[in-house]
């Protein structure tokens, strides 16, 4: 069975007071985890997010990630090949933002079969509202 992660993250001023949130579906079971930062990035709390998700998995799993956040999933699926190859540079020659967080997440997804889809935020997805209420309430 192929587990489901909703992910979001969120900031009060950028950078600002950051929150981060995951839903966790396995099966008919769902659970949650959120967590918060002070100084911190909008961008950093969405990584955030699916770090901590995926740490909580402890066998390996086949996971669906669904998170609002292109900067997350074309990261993770695309950039960072060529970040790697570059020796963590990004296409302008300047050290990638984020590093320690993107090696964290791809050492996370070498535990696990995880496939990224992306969900379009505000747009009525009950799972994608809930896990940025909950994002947004660490954020404050």
């Amino acid at each position: 069975m192929k587990l489901k992660i909703y992910t979001d993250g969120a900031c009060s001023g950028n950078p600002g007071k950051g929150g981060w949130a995951a839903i966790i579906l396995d099966g008919k079971k769902q659970s949650s985890i959120s967590g918060s930062e002070n100084k911190t990035t909008n961008n950093r709390m969405e990584l955030m997010a699916t770090i901590m998700a995926l740490k909580k998995i402890k066998t390996k799993s086949e996971i669906i990630i669904y998170t609002d956040s292109r900067y997350v999933k074309d990261g993770i699926t695309e950039w960072i090949k060529k970040w790697k190859l570059n020796n963590w540079k990004s296409s302008n020659k300047r050290p990638v933002k984020n590093k320690d967080l993107w090696v964290k997440l791809d050492n996370c997804c070498q535990k696990h079969d995880v496939s990224w889809k992306w969900v379009k935020a505000h747009a009525g997805n009950k799972l994608n509202n809930l896990v940025d209420e909950l994002a947004v309430s660490k954020a404050r």
